[in-house]
C-alpha cells in the first residue's frame, strides 16, 4: 500500500504520477474505514482528496504555509504529513482531532474549527512574512460555504489591498452543510456554468486575479494549475468545483446527512443517527422545535425561523423547509448577519425565532450586545448543544454560553429542566413583546416531568421565579437547567444520609428570584448551585455573590474555564467535583465545620 509509506509530503513528491491516482483511492478507503467505525466528517474530507495532495505535490509544507478554513477537510492532510496510522490502524482510529491541531503536527497551522478565518489569517501571515523578507509561500484553502461569513468577506478586502503573493483556493462544491444561501453563490454558480468567463466575478470585483478549475477531483489538471500560480507576487483566487463526497454514492448523493455522521456500514451507507439525522424525531429537541414552529407558522404569518447554515438543529429538514416556505430562512453561515436580521425582523413586527448552536453564538457577541439587547428587541433565541454533553473538540467547546450571556442587560435567559418547561418556555417566549429571550435546550437528551409545570401555579416567566420543588432544611441544592436530574440525585443522596434537602428548579439562568434567594439563606446552612456550564462568570457565581452577605455557605458547581480536548464526559465532570459523591461529600465537610465551630 503506498499510503503506509508516506511519512512525510516529500514521499508524496517523490512518487511517480501514475501512482498518484492509486494514492487518492487509499486516502478515500481510509476515510470510509475509518470513519465507518468511529464517524467524522465525511463529504467535506471525500471531496478535496485530490486537492490535498496536489497541494503537498507543489507547495513544501511546513516551510510554506498551508491554512484551511474550518479544517474540518484536513483528514487527507494529515495521513500526507505523517499521521496515516490513525485512518489505518484500527487500535488507533479516533486518536486525532477532527480539527487542524498543531499540537498534532508542525504541518497544522492553527486549532480551529470555526468557518470564515482563512483568509485573515493568511493575510496576516503573509504580512509578517513579507516585513521580515521571508520567502515561504502563504496558501489558504476555504470552502464555499464559508464564504457567507463576514470574516470571510472582510479577509478578501484586506487582501486586495494587501498586495503580496498569497493564494486562496476556493473549493466550490455547491454546499455548506445544507444547501447555500445568497447572492454569492448564485456567482459562484455563474462562474460554474461559463468556465469562470461569467462577466459578474466577486473575486475579480475586489481586483484579486482569478483561476478556475472545473475539474476540482482531477489530481493532474490541479497540479497543472497550481504549478502555475505558486510564485506568483500577488493576490491570487484559485476557483475550484469538487464533488462534496466525491468517490462514496451515498455521501456524493445526499451532502446534507453526509456532512458528519455517525459510525456507518460502508456497503450498505447505512449510518448511526447523529441529531442530523433524527430532526423528525418526536423524542429529540429537534424534532419537539420543527413541530412546534411549523405549527407556530401555520397559524401566524408572522413567525419566522431562521437558521445559520445548520436548519437540522432546530427540527427543519427538508421537508419541513418546504412546508414553511417563506416563513423559514437560512442566512447560511453568517450569524452575525442571522442575529442583526432576527433584530430586524422583530421592530418590523414579526415573530423572529433563531436557532443557533451554542459554540457559535460568540460569533454574534456584538450584535446580541447592540442590536438585539440594546435595543430590547422580542428575539426569540433556541440555543442548541451549550452542555457538557455537546461536542467535546477544543474547538467546539459548548459551555461558555452563560458567562458570555450573563452580564447582557434586557435578555432573559431561560433553562428548561424537561420537555413539558421547555415546550412552556416556547409559548411565554413567543407570546410576549417585551423583551429578547433565550431559550437554553437541554444538551442531555430529553426528558419529561409533567409536574414541573402543572404543580406550578406561577408558570409566567414574566419576572425571576424559581420553583422549589422539594422542601427541606439545612442544605438547598439549586440545580439548573440540565442539572437538574443530577440536583435530583444530589438530594436523595443527602436524604441517605439524613439530611433533608430542599431541591430548587432555578429555571432562570441569567437573572436572580432575590425573594425566593432570601428565604433559602434564612433557611439553610449550606446552599449548593449546579450547572451545565462554565463555572467563571456563571450563574452560581451571581448566586454566589447575592448570598455572600448571608450567613449560608455557597458551594458552586460546573466546569473551570480551559480547552478540554475531545473529553469524556463522566472524567471531565469527576475532576471538577461534579458527581453525586463529591457533592455529598463536599456539603457533609460544610455542615462539619459549621457543628465544629457551634460547638466552640
Amino acid at each position: 500500500m503506498l499510503l503506509e509509506r508516506i511519512s512525510s509530503p516529500q514521499d508524496v513528491k517523490d512518487l511517480e504520477p501514475c501512482d498518484l491516482p492509486i494514492l487518492c483511492e487509499e486516502i478515500r478507503r481510509a476515510i470510509l474505514v475509518s470513519s465507518a467505525s468511529v464517524g467524522g466528517h465525511i463529504g467535506s474530507n471525500l471531496g478535496v482528496v485530490e486537492l490535498t495532495v496536489a497541494l503537498h505535490r507543489v507547495f513544501d509544507s511546513p516551510h510554506d504555509k498551508i491554512v484551511f478554513d474550518v479544517s474540518h477537510q484536513t483528514y487527507a492532510h494529515k495521513m500526507l504529513t505523517g499521521r496515516a496510522s490513525n485512518y489505518l490502524d484500527p487500535s488507533e482510529f479516533g486518536g486525532l482531532s477532527g480539527f487542524s491541531n498543531p499540537d498534532e503536527s508542525e504541518h497544522d497551522l492553527f486549532s480551529m474549527g470555526h468557518t470564515s478565518t482563512s483568509v485573515s489569517l493568511a493575510c496576516g501571515m503573509a504580512k509578517a512574512r513579507d516585513l521580515k523578507d521571508e520567502d515561504y509561500r502563504v496558501v489558504a484553502v476555504i470552502g464555499d460555504g464559508s464564504l457567507s461569513g463576514g470574516l470571510a468577506f472582510e479577509g478578501f478586502d484586506a487582501l486586495a489591498e494587501l498586495g503580496s503573493g498569497v493564494i486562496v483556493i476556493v473549493n466550490d462544491n455547491g454546499w455548506s452543510i445544507a444547501e447555500n444561501h445568497g447572492g454569492l453563490y448564485r456567482n459562484l454558480a455563474e462562474l460554474r456554468e461559463t468556465g469562470g468567463e461569467a462577466p459578474n466575478n466577486f473575486f475579480r470585483t475586489l481586483g484579486l486575479d482569478y483561476r478556475f478549475v472545473a475539474k476540482g477531483n482531477d489530481e493532474a489538471e490541479l497540479e497543472r494549475v497550481l504549478r502555475d500560480v505558486r510564485d506568483v507576487d500577488h493576490p491570487i483566487v484559485v476557483h475550484v468545483c469538487t464533488t462534496k463526497g466525491a468517490g462514496y454514492e451515498p455521501a456524493a448523493a445526499d451532502s446534507e446527512s453526509w456532512h458528519h455522521v455517525g459510525p456507518f456500514d460502508i456497503e450498505s451507507g447505512s449510518y448511526d443517527v447523529f441529531p442530523r439525522n433524527r430532526c423528525e424525531d418526536s423524542e429529540t429537541y429537534a424534532g419537539i422545535t420543527g413541530a412546534y414552529l411549523l405549527n407556530a407558522m401555520q397559524l401566524d404569518s408572522r413567525v419566522v425561523g431562521i437558521s445559520a447554515a445548520t436548519p437540522y438543529i432546530m427540527g427543519f429538514t427538508p421537508w419541513r423547509r418546504a412546508r414553511a416556505g417563506r416563513q423559514f430562512v437560512d442566512v447560511g453561515i453568517a450569524e452575525e448577519h442571522a442575529v442583526t436580521y432576527a433584530a430586524g425582523l422583530a421592530r418590523a413586527g414579526a415573530k423572529p425565532v433563531l436557532g443557533l448552536y451554542g459554540v457559535f453564538m460568540q460569533r454574534a457577541y456584538d450584535q446580541f450586545w447592540h442590536d438585539v439587547c440594546l435595543n430590547c428587541l422580542p428575539v426569540v433565541f433556541l440555543d442548541f448543544g451549550s452542555s457538557v454533553f455537546g461536542t467535546s473538540d477544543a474547538t467546539h467547546l459548548s459551555f461558555f454560553d452563560l458567562a458570555l450571556m450573563g452580564g447582557m442587560p434586557n435578555l432573559r435567559c431561560l433553562a428548561p429542566a424537561c420537555r413539558e418547561e421547555y415546550e412552556a418556555m416556547l409559548d411565554w417566549a413567543m407570546a410576549q413583546d417585551t423583551r429578547p429571550v433565550v431559550i437554553r435546550v437541554p444538551g442531555n437528551g430529553v426528558e419529561s416531568r409533567p409536574g414541573l409545570v402543572y404543580g406550578d401555579d406561577r408558570l409566567s416567566f414574566d419576572t425571576p421565579h424559581y420553583q422549589v420543588v422539594r422542601e427541606g432544611e439545612d442544605v438547598a441544592v439549586m440545580a439548573l437547567g440540565s442539572f437538574f436530574g443530577l440536583g435530583e440525585r444530589v438530594c436523595d443522596a443527602l436524604m441517605g444520609e439524613g439530611l433533608s434537602p430542599t431541591l430548587v428548579n432555578p429555571r432562570f439562568a441569567t437573572e436572580l428570584d432575590e425573594d425566593t434567594l432570601n428565604e433559602i439563606a434564612a433557611a439553610h446552612t449550606v446552599v449548593v448551585t449546579l450547572e451545565d456550564g462554565v463555572l467563571e462568570g456563571g450563574w452560581g457565581e451571581k448566586v454566589a455573590r447575592y448570598l455572600g452577605g448571608t450567613d449560608s455557605r455557597v458551594l458552586c458547581y460546573g466546569v473551570s474555564k480551559g480547552f478540554p480536548d475531545r473529553y469524556d464526559v463522566d472524567e471531565l465532570l469527576a475532576e471538577n467535583g461534579v458527581t453525586v459523591e463529591g457533592v455529598v461529600a463536599d456539603v457533609r465537610c460544610l455542615l462539619s465545620e459549621d457543628a465544629g465551630r457551634s460547638a466552640r
